[in-house]
């Protein structure tokens, strides 16, 4: 499978934070890696328009279970699909916490993205409380119904990432991410069958360029989910560099 380095800018950016989009596709023509970056809405289409035609996929950072209505605010899958979106993030830590979504509301998000076309990347990870409390695989166990049962690897894509370690500088051992990541796959082959061989399983939680190639050697990780090092092309490019020569 080719590996996946996915970008979430998160509420960050204006069209001027664009060119370092152009200086990423600039620097990485044609990586042996996938590139995505994951922008606020309101800069989908103008970095869709730009990325046509290069080695740049570009995603949203959430969308809503219905594909249309009274839901002011929102968006539907099908419109980030229009405005050039091929991925969305679905179920980040950050949407759980702040929005209150369960694992229902990210499985239906994950239904709508699927039919709008796009390739679902659905977030799941334990907060500190749980780790200290020896509960990690049983959270990430209860996470999984997030995953509709007859997704495949066409589709899905599953971001491991601990919620103490977005933003905080802090990062798992190599022993702690390579627990979770063989977990992941053992338990979504039992969700979704033979398929899940096949479906990139990326890890996020402070991931930069001077830990990129040893996170990146662990098995069962297909890349990464990274926050605050995607918005500077140098840092992410650094990151696409050590995925495509994992």
């Amino acid at each position: 499978m080719r590996k996946l380095a996915a970008g979430n800018w998160k509420m960050n950016g204006t069209a001027a934070a664009l060119d370092e989009a152009r200086t990423l596709i600039a620097a990485h023509p044609a990586p042996t890696c996938d590139m995505l970056l994951c922008p606020p809405a309101t800069l989908i289409a103008q970095l869709s328009a730009l990325a046509k035609g290069t080695s740049l996929q570009v995603g949203g950072q959430d969308c809503h279970a219905a594909a249309s209505g009274a839901h002011t605010g929102d968006i539907a899958a099908a419109m980030l699909a229009d405005a050039g979106a091929t991925h969305v993030i679905l179920g980040h830590s950050e949407r759980r916490a702040d929005h209150g979504e369960s694992d229902a509301d990210v499985h239906a998000k994950a239904l709508a993205a699927r039919a709008a076309g796009l390739i679902a990347i659905i977030c799941i990870g334990e907060t500190e409380a749980q780790r200290d409390a020896g509960t990690t695989l049983d959270v990430i166990a209860a996470q999984m119904a997030s995953v509709p049962v007859d997704m495949t690897a066409q589709n899905l894509v599953i971001a491991y990432e601990p919620v103490w370690a977005i933003g905080t500088g802090r990062t798992p051992t190599l022993d702690q991410i390579a627990e979770v990541h063989a977990f992941l796959r053992t338990r979504l082959t039992g969700r979704i069958g033979t398929t899940a061989a096949g479906v990139r399983l990326l890890y996020g939680g402070s991931v930069k360029p001077s830990n990129a190639a040893d996170i990146f050697a662990i098995p069962h990780v297909d890349g990464a989910l990274v926050g605050g090092a995607s918005l500077k092309a140098a840092d992410f490019g650094a990151i696409v560099a050590a995925l495509s020569a994992a």
